[in-house]
C-alpha cells in the first residue's frame, strides 16, 4: 500500500508501454499514465502529473517518445498547457485526424 508515490522508473514504464499499446499514428493523455499508477480518484493521480511531465520531458530528449501540443512536436524543454504524447516519429502530422482544417 505504499505504492501512492510512484518512482520515475514506474512511471517511464507504463508512459513507453500505454504510448506503444496506442500504436503509430495515436497519442495518450499524461494523465492516463497518472491514473495507471495513481488510481481513478484525483488525490492519487493528480499529484503524479508533474513527475509524469518530468519523465515525458526526459524521454522526449532521449527520443523515445515526443510531445504535442495541438498535434505538433514541441519543443521539450519550452512547452505550457495541455499536451499529448506519442511515439517518436509519429508525430509528425502523419496520422489521421492530424489534418485539423488549418
Amino acid at each position: 500500500m505504499n505504492t501512492t508515490k510512484a518512482d520515475e522508473a514506474a512511471i517511464e514504464e507504463t508512459l513507453l508501454g500505454l504510448v506503444a499499446e496506442r500504436g503509430a499514428g495515436k497519442t495518450i493523455c499524461p494523465s492516463e499514465v497518472a491514473r495507471a499508477l495513481g488510481g481513478p480518484h484525483p488525490d492519487g493521480w493528480g499529484p503524479l502529473m508533474q513527475p509524469v511531465r518530468r519523465v515525458a520531458v526526459r524521454l522526449a530528449h532521449a527520443g523515445r517518445v515526443a510531445i504535442l501540443r495541438k498535434g505538433k512536436p514541441v519543443d521539450p524543454d519550452d512547452f505550457r498547457g495541455i499536451y499529448r504524447l506519442a511515439l517518436p516519429g509519429e508525430a509528425a502530422g502523419s496520422g489521421p485526424g492530424s489534418q485539423s482544417g488549418v
